[in-house]
Formats: C-alpha cells, structure tokens, sequence
C-alpha cells in the first residue's frame, strides 16, 4: 500500500545523524543524499523494499511534527525493541510512553518501545507476537 514515508527536519544534518543510527540499527544503509530541484536537502533509507526520508521543508516553513502521527518500524526480536530504543535516546532521540516492553491489546500480544526523534516525530519499534 505505500511507497515511502517522508518527514521534515529543521536540521537535516542533524536528522541524518540520528537516522544513520536508529536504521543503521535495524539494517538500513546510511542515508542517500539528494537535492531536490528547489535546492532542499534531502535523504532517503531504502531496506527491504520499503523508504524512508528525510527533507528539508520544500515550503522554506518550519517541519512540525504531526500530532497523533507514529512511525513505526519492525523488528525481528523483543530484544531488537529495547535496542532501538536504547540506540534512538543515545543518538538524541526521547524515551516517551513508558518503558520498551510487551503490552497486550485487542490485536494481539506485542513489544513495543516509543521515542521521539529530534524534530519531535514519534516513533514505534514493533515485533509481534506469534
């Protein structure tokens, strides 16, 4: 159903340095450097056939975060959960919604941990259950 994911940074660099990290963790290559026709820098994360990117706002505003908005990526393990977590806040990422950990709900048993990154976007590490 999707082609890629895109949010806004107010430091690209910056961004990229978190992200190299966090996706680097998971097996994503470091960031793939791109200007856009406008002259906005902008980096994407291709793994397994999914993208992620970064870019500075084409509209030259501030990149806000979007309230209600969660990016979640998976993981192959619970251990993998608590490391992304770990890796994210040592890269300047924020813990948020408490510890990583199992929560049950009506869609079945998963780990979960949740961080903001430094722009303020929340992400989710995901393994379910089986």
């Amino acid at each position: 159903m999707f082609n890629h994911v895109m949010i806004g940074s107010n430091d690209v660099e910056r961004s990229k340095r978190f992200y190299d990290a966090v996706l680097g963790f998971l097996g994503a290559p470091e960031g793939i450097r791109n200007v856009a026709a406008t002259g906005h820098v902008r980096y994407f994360y291709v793994h397994n056939g999914n993208t992620f990117g970064i870019t500075e706002p084409i509209d030259d505003q501030a990149a806000t975060c979007a309230n209600g908005a969660t990016i979640g990526f998976k993981c192959s393990s619970p251990e993998q959960v608590k490391e992304f977590h770990d890796v994210a806040v040592a890269n300047g990422g924020t813990s948020i919604e408490g510890k990583p950990g199992l929560r049950e709900s009506a869609q079945g048993a998963m780990h979960l941990s949740y961080v903001r990154d430094p722009d303020g976007h929340k992400l989710c590490a995901l393994y379910r259950v089986k």
